[in-house]
């Protein structure tokens, strides 16, 4: 990997700094992320009181579940978008890109993790603020036990849940950016990539758990929607916050999410490598 860890950490923090400074824009998102929160959670709410345990879920714990889709949906980028390399390919600005010393994908990835950070912070923790107090959340109180009283055992009693939880939101986050990196790349062939973006958005609006959680689909469906890198960025982190999965199961929860992570990140390298053979063959 090219460049220091203080150059990638520098392009990150310019990043954030950048998406931060849109104060209205960063808080009218929270506070639609709020609003459409309640609704959701109002809505799932009745469904629930109807079909009590459904998919696993007591009526707390699928509120919770509604509020962190909420929190990370702008983080995860799963409307699609985030990576501003597609423009810069178009106007030509990715010569500049590619001739810095610096790893492209890396520097993506940097930049990304920054716009990422400040979302989860601005969009993410008003929305569990306020369903806090309007709602009875399920939220870890231990290393391995949530408010319920439900243990996250094995694994989580060691490192804890919300160590657990850290680690596999920001594995959710590289799965995330690895699956929309590689869609930015085709822009060096199809010059516009918004088809592809549009096929991510509704995959990752069915199959992420956001709209729903994927434990309440038939058998078939969920199994192939659990399998596939989409839970990775919701599905994953929300059963990992609420001690659905423990044991053998959380193990192979967070394998998923590395698994997916590491297939992406070389696959998104791999193909830098051919977009930078065709940007010469096109004349640079």
């Amino acid at each position: 990997m090219r460049g220091s860890v203080a150059t990638y950490l520098t392009v990150a923090r310019c990043s954030a700094r950048r998406y931060a400074g849109y104060r209205a824009a960063t808080t009218a998102g929270a506070f639609t992320n709020t609003v459409f929160g309640i609704i959701r959670a109002y809505v799932l709410l009745q469904v629930w009181h109807q079909r009590p345990g459904l998919g696993g879920y007591d009526t707390s714990g699928v509120v919770t579940f509604v509020f962190l889709g909420q929190a990370l949906i702008t983080s995860m980028a799963l409307f699609g978008g985030g990576i501003d390399l597609p423009e810069r390919v178009r106007s030509g600005a990715v010569a500049m890109d590619m001739a810095r010393p610096v790893s492209f994908q890396t520097w993506w990835l940097a930049d990304d993790g920054g716009r990422a950070a400040v979302q989860l912070i601005i969009r993410g923790v008003p929305p569990m603020a306020v369903a806090a107090l309007l709602f009875d959340l399920r939220l870890p109180t231990s290393a391995g036990t949530t408010s319920t009283g439900m243990a996250s055992g094995g694994i989580g009693g060691v490192i804890g849940t919300w160590g657990l939880f850290a680690v596999s939101v920001a594995l959710g986050f590289l799965v995330s950016f690895g699956l929309r990196y590689l869609i930015a790349l085709t822009s060096f062939w199809l010059l516009d990539q918004r088809g592809l973006e549009s096929a991510y958005t509704l995959c990752a609006v069915f199959l992420s758990g956001i709209s729903v959680p994927l434990t309440i689909m038939p058998g078939a469906l969920r199994g192939l929607a659990e399998a596939l890198p989409f839970a990775a960025m919701m599905q994953i982190p929300a059963d990992v916050f609420l001690g659905n999965r423990t044991g053998a199961s959380l193990f192979a929860a967070i394998a998923l999410q590395a698994g997916w992570a590491a297939v992406l990140l070389a696959s998104g390298r791999a193909l830098t490598a051919r977009a930078t053979r065709k940007l010469v063959i096109q004349g640079g």
